[in-house]
């Protein structure tokens, strides 16, 4: 009972955080988007053109985070930390309707749905597009490389 009390605060306190930070619609830096192209497969860049600024500024932070954990990743690990949530593009929501969404579950609406399913969309999205595999893994929440990601997004 106590580990999932801890949990649920952790996350809430994680989530707040995130919410006040996509309250901002800055833009990356010229520097962080050269280092983000460099990575990208034309496809896979033209999927991140798509993302919001919250989104890039939030995937750049996290692909930051795991490079920290991960010292060796590979360039399609790098890849998968800094599009595992491209399958948000797909819910369509903004700030207020991701809340929503988190808070009422994938039941109400097709968009909220397919919000809590966004790690399988991104996946198939990235196969789509020709990504590596180990990228297509990572971003649905599997293989060697992902504990370090789960971590980096917390």
């Amino acid at each position: 009972m106590m580990a999932t009390m801890t949990r649920i605060i952790s996350e809430s306190g994680h989530l707040v955080a995130r919410f006040f930070r996509s309250l901002s619609t800055a833009s990356l830096s010229g520097d962080d988007e050269r280092w983000v192209a460099e990575h990208f497969l034309p496809a896979e860049q033209e999927l991140w053109d798509q993302l919001s600024n919250q989104d890039r500024r939030h995937a750049v932070g996290v692909a930051y985070r795991f490079i920290k954990l991960r010292p060796e990743a590979t360039r399609a690990e790098i890849v998968g930390a800094l599009l595992h949530d491209v399958g948000k593009i797909d819910c369509r929501l903004g700030i207020l309707g991701r809340v929503t969404a988190t808070i009422v579950g994938p039941r109400v609406s097709d968009r909220f749905r397919s919000y809590h399913d966004h790690e399988i969309i991104g996946a198939r999205m990235l196969a789509e597009v020709g990504s590596d595999a180990a990228t297509v893994e990572l971003v649905a929440e599997e293989g060697p490389a992902y504990p370090a990601l789960n971590h980096a997004d917390y």
